[in-house]
């Protein structure tokens, strides 16, 4: 079993950054990949940004590419999103997630395990 928190989200005006983290601990894997997902009101569980958690080689939706970064620090059992740029349309709760499979994947059925998830909200 693997136990995924996530903290770091709250309320920020357009154009503003927040970096959110997710504690991982438990049965986690330096083999694996983690990844961060996010859902809006009304809308599908959509890809955010993905990471190899031994080569930290990363992979980003094309719509928060260049705005986000995805990081790791393995010693802390810690992945982050800086987001930076923010917009109106990244409102959504965040969710942190533990892959089943040692490949880079961005569909949330590769995803075995899943934080509690934590809420941004980006004014206009």
């Amino acid at each position: 079993q693997v136990q995924l928190v996530e903290s770091g989200g709250g309320l920020v005006q357009a154009g503003g950054s927040l970096r959110l983290s997710c504690a991982a601990s438990g049965r986690t894997s330096s083999t694996y990949y983690m990844g961060w997902f996010r859902q809006a009101p009304g809308k599908e569980r959509e890809f955010v940004a993905t990471i190899s958690r031994s080569s930290g080689s990363t992979f980003y939706a094309a719509s928060v590419k260049d705005r986000f970064t995805i990081s790791r620090d393995n010693a802390r059992n810690t992945v982050y999103l800086q987001m930076n740029s923010l917009k109106p349309e990244d409102t959504a709760v965040y969710y942190c997630a533990h892959s089943k499979y040692y490949n880079r994947s961005t569909r949330s059925e590769e995803y075995e395990y899943w934080g509690q998830g934590t809420q941004v909200t980006v004014s206009s």
